[in-house]
């Protein structure tokens, strides 16, 4: 059942480890370009993965004042005090959020600020900032830590700098849901507008500032690459090839504004596409397990939702983390849901170029994704350099190493599913015109 208001994506932010505009981004993304290298912002020198999707050294001045022109002066002028002493995930969600407010034309257009919504993905966002500040209090003095803490460390201070810089009203709250999170955030935003008469939503991830001891414990259960591309990062992420060992973290942040239709309309709103559901459920496991049933049923959910079969799905946007186990079992499902439809279906692994973008990747590689829809090209998965014959025998072309241009993609299904067994899964449709 299809909800009762139709609900459109109407701007898009991102940055990222391939780009900081969506143009950019899908450019790169067709090209093949790997973002992974060695990671400077995090101290690696006494843990073992050495590699990362690095943005720590984004030029955050830079962007603000090329935003400067572009938006108004007050808005300008609330974001630069924020940013001033914002720790770096507030800094760079922020810059984000005000790309995708811009690109949605919401600068020129008199909004009512108390019916848009402004719901953010994630939490622990500001894992490297807090070890720093530890280490502080530890090795030096406990007056020395940042005289802001206790307000910059509250992961809800993302979404209010967001809230504060553009001066809107509505409900603000952050939504955790590990690597589900900003699709979490996706179906919490329509369901204010559905529910709580909103007119739009923004909705997203927040950046995740990984630290040394982050990255540690990550290693210590096996889920991040670190054994055998330290010196080749580029090659590090690998969906679906028989050498893949974990995922590899990534900063990153993408910020969307959804819409109900009319509204969108009225306005004279660009729209990129049509959202017809966001499902998610549990495995009822903490462990970082993956479960086909799981997975299946979220799947088949969204598609009955969305009042769409299988066989109409041109496009898969996989989870496809670099996992030994998560790929298999992610394409296993995906078998299993769309029968002999799997074989002419196509899927791609955006992270085998940007890493796992963490509390955010849902919304990162949905924008990336619809990008591709948009321009009926595919970006290929790319450092499949041998099959992995478990995934080969399933049949289903994950577009290993070669873009798919000339394709036409009417509907998306794109999964996420992150620790703590959590499964999200939405269907997005072309934009018509209708």
């Amino acid at each position: 059942m299809a909800y009762k208001k139709r609900i459109v994506i109407t701007g898009m932010g991102i940055n990222s480890p391939i780009g900081d505009t969506p143009q950019l981004f899908y450019e790169n993304l067709i090209a093949g370009k790997s973002g992974i290298k060695k990671m400077t912002s995090v101290d690696t020198s006494k843990i073992r993965c050495k590699i990362g999707g690095d943005l720590g050294d984004y030029d955050v001045k830079g962007k603000l004042e090329k935003l400067k022109e572009e938006i108004p002066e007050e808005v300008y002028k609330r974001a630069k005090k924020i940013i001033k002493t914002a720790p770096f995930a507030t800094k760079l969600t922020l810059l984000t959020a005000l790309d995708a407010y811009k690109d949605a034309g919401l600068f020129k257009f008199n909004v009512n600020p108390d019916r848009i919504a402004c719901i953010i993905g994630g939490h622990n966002f500001h894992d490297n900032y807090i070890v720093k500040n530890i280490r502080t209090f530890d090795r030096e003095d406990p007056e020395y830590i940042d005289g802001l803490m206790g307000i910059c460390v509250f992961d809800s201070d993302v979404a209010a700098s967001i809230t504060e810089t553009l001066q809107i009203y509505g409900p603000m709250y952050i939504v955790g849901g590990t690597c589900t999170s900003s699709g979490i955030a996706m179906k919490s935003g329509i369901n204010e507008i559905l529910y709580n008469d909103c007119d739009m939503a923004i909705i997203g991830g927040g950046v995740l500032d990984y630290s040394d001891v982050g990255y540690q414990a990550l290693i210590l259960v096996s889920a991040i690459s670190y054994k055998s591309f330290n010196d080749e990062p580029e090659k590090a992420s690998r969906p679906y090839d028989i050498r893949r060992e974990g995922f590899v973290p990534s900063h990153g942040s993408g910020i969307m504004i959804i819409e109900e239709l009319d509204h969108a309309i009225k306005r004279g709103a660009k729209i990129y596409a049509e959202i017809l559901s966001v499902e998610s459920n549990c495995d009822g496991n903490h462990l970082s397990n993956p479960s086909v049933e799981g997975q299946k049923k979220v799947m088949k959910r969204a598609l009955e939702k969305a009042g769409v079969t299988p066989d109409q799905i041109d496009y898969i946007n996989a989870h496809a983390t670099s996992t030994p186990l998560g790929d298999k079992i992610e394409l296993t499902t995906i078998k299993e849901v769309f029968g002999e439809h799997a074989k002419r279906v196509k899927v791609n692994a955006t992270k085998s170029m940007i890493g796992h973008t963490g509390w955010t990747s849902n919304t990162v590689e949905l924008i990336g994704a619809i990008m591709q829809m948009n321009n009926s090209t595919l970006h290929p998965s790319i450092n499949i350099e041998q099959m992995d014959p478990e995934i080969a025998e399933l049949g289903i072309d994950v577009c290993a190493n070669k873009k798919v241009e000339n394709y036409n993609v009417d509907y998306i299904l794109k999964n996420s599913f992150g620790f703590g067994g959590i499964n999200c899964c939405s269907v997005i449709k072309k934009w018509k015109g209708n």
